[in-house]
């Protein structure tokens, strides 16, 4: 196989997760080969079926038979986006790896131009994505307001746009690879793992085919994945929202108490049931948000893997990564 045999060429892996895409696989395909076609690298596709329910594994299968650069890995069920690309990177090969979506919102022509910033001594390149254009209004402004907050409230700074189509040069894969824990935001991690980074921005297209499979509850787990890997800020929020309700509490104490003493206590069942819903309240949401940080904790004591693969179609290398 070209892809292991020829060591002048720097060769490229290319990972694509898919979910249901039975309908954008062989288009993604072409459209990767076309990019690759006049640039002088080997290059492999590993596409990871993240637990499909339609054609998707019939597809890769035919894909892996037809041209031995294409692997696919075959999740035993869905284990979700970001662990999806984590084995693809574990199992790479190249040089370097571009990670990208494969419903063609990650544009293929871009390839060339992130392979042009590898050469020009970038470790990491960073797409950022100015606009998506079948992107309505509320999704824009939650996203913006989002990236907003966590610039906050977090030690990492991810540029808003951020997307996990990028490029890393295989020395910063070996670093990310020592990272496994498993409520993963792989845009916080790479941020967050230095080296000589860049940028390139695009304009989303619309998906080929289908419809995006990132639900709303599946944004808002991501979205508190980010908070809660990168920001002790929720925390202290509860400490200190903590300390002022009992710093208003004592006030209340001594409000009740020289009410008492001057004789103009009244029946104050109004008040009572104003403090009591405040603080308990209170209490219940930062109890909610230590739970969040508890739950885990008990996920990462476990110990259990990222994933688990069902099958791997395609040609099988000696040096898998053993994850």
């Amino acid at each position: 196989m070209t892809f292991l045999k020829n060591q002048a060429k720097k060769t490229v892996s290319i990972v694509a997760p898919v979910y249901n895409e039975h309908l954008n696989i062989e288009k993604f395909y072409e459209e990767v080969t076309a990019a690759m076609a006049d640039l002088d690298y080997d290059y492999e596709i590993i596409f990871v079926d993240d637990g499909s329910r339609d054609a998707t594994p019939l597809v890769l299968s035919r894909l892996t038979q037809r041209d031995e650069r294409v692997r696919a890995l075959i999740f035993a069920r869905n284990f979700g986006h970001q662990s999806a690309l984590t084995c693809g990177m574990d199992h790479a090969a190249g040089d370097a790896v571009i990670t990208m979506d494969g419903d063609l919102q990650h544009p293929p022509e871009m390839i060339p131009d992130l392979l042009q910033r590898w050469r020009e001594g970038y470790d990491v390149v960073q797409t950022v994505r100015l606009a998506t254009d079948d992107a309505g209004i509320f999704k824009r402004l939650t996203s913006k307001l989002y990236y907003t907050v966590l610039n906050v409230i977090s030690p990492v700074h991810i540029r808003p746009g951020g997307s996990d189509f990028r490029l890393l040069d295989k020395r910063v894969l070996r670093t990310f690879k020592l990272f496994r824990e498993h409520d993963r935001f792989i845009r916080g991690l790479i941020a967050d793992i230095g080296y000589r980074q860049t940028t390139v921005e695009f304009v989303a297209p619309k998906r080929y085919a289908g419809e995006s499979k990132f639900s709303l509850h599946k944004m808002l787990s991501f979205a508190l994945d980010g908070i809660m890997a990168y920001s002790k800020v929720p925390l202290r929020i509860s400490f200190y929202t903590g300390l002022l309700s009992g710093l208003l509490s004592i006030l209340m104490i001594v409000h009740v108490l020289y009410c008492d003493l001057t004789g103009r206590t009244t029946p104050g069942w109004t008040t009572t049931m104003i403090v009591v819903c405040l603080v308990g309240g209170l209490q219940l949401t930062f109890l909610g948000i230590i739970g969040e940080y508890i739950g885990r904790i008990f996920e990462e004591v476990k110990g259990r893997p990222l994933y688990w693969i069902k099958a791997e179609l395609g040609h099988h290398r000696d040096d898998d990564a053993p994850w």
